[in-house]
């Protein structure tokens, strides 16, 4: 009479409850859904001159500060990427954003440049198109504080769009807008 023993993996993944059925474990690759893959052009319709009406939060449950500004964005590398030069002559501010493909992996990463400093932000949120919106996400900090930034383009028209950056201080369970940007073509 032989006696089965089942091996260390096994007794480990039963005690920490990961021992599942491969059905199940099927199941649940499935219903993580792939983000839909980027492509050469997502970001075309930022093409040409623009006027904006900002709304900030100068901090986390502040008040939003209402201000204009302006942009001039291009399309380069035949759709792969996208150059922003955003202007907001009331405040004495610039800067750039630089979105690109990553044509292998099919994954948009959205960069930003301060004009006071000339530093392309490091990690730039990465992210997608689906259902007529681009969702761009990072993990970052606020000071010492972790958060998540979420950035999203939608509403997009021939001439117009928004954008808004939403935070998340407590791991993506609830979001908060800190900055809106309704976008008119001119």
């Amino acid at each position: 009479m032989s006696i089965h023993r089942p091996g260390r993996r096994a007794v480990l993944k039963s005690a920490a409850g990961l021992a599942l059925a491969p059905a199940a474990l099927a199941g649940a690759a499935a219903a993580v859904e792939a983000p839909p893959p980027g492509k050469p052009g997502d970001f075309d319709f930022l093409a040409g001159e623009w006027r904006i009406q900002h709304r900030r939060r100068p901090s986390t449950g502040a008040a939003f500060e209402a201000f204009e500004g302006e942009a001039t964005c291009w399309t380069i590398l035949s759709g792969v990427g996208s150059v922003e030069e955003l202007r907001v002559p009331s405040r004495g501010f610039m800067g750039m954003g630089l979105r690109m493909l990553d044509v292998e992996k099919k994954v948009w990463s959205d960069h930003w440049v301060n004009a006071r400093s000339g530093v392309v932000t490091t990690p730039g949120q990465t992210g997608y198109f689906k259902d007529g919106a681009g969702i761009f996400e990072a993990d970052d900090f606020d000071g010492e504080t972790p958060i998540k930034v979420k950035g999203v383009w939608d509403r997009i028209t021939d001439n117009s769009c928004r954008w808004s950056q939403l935070i998340s201080r407590d791991g993506g369970k609830s979001w908060e807008d800190q900055w809106v940007m309704d976008w008119r073509k001119v």
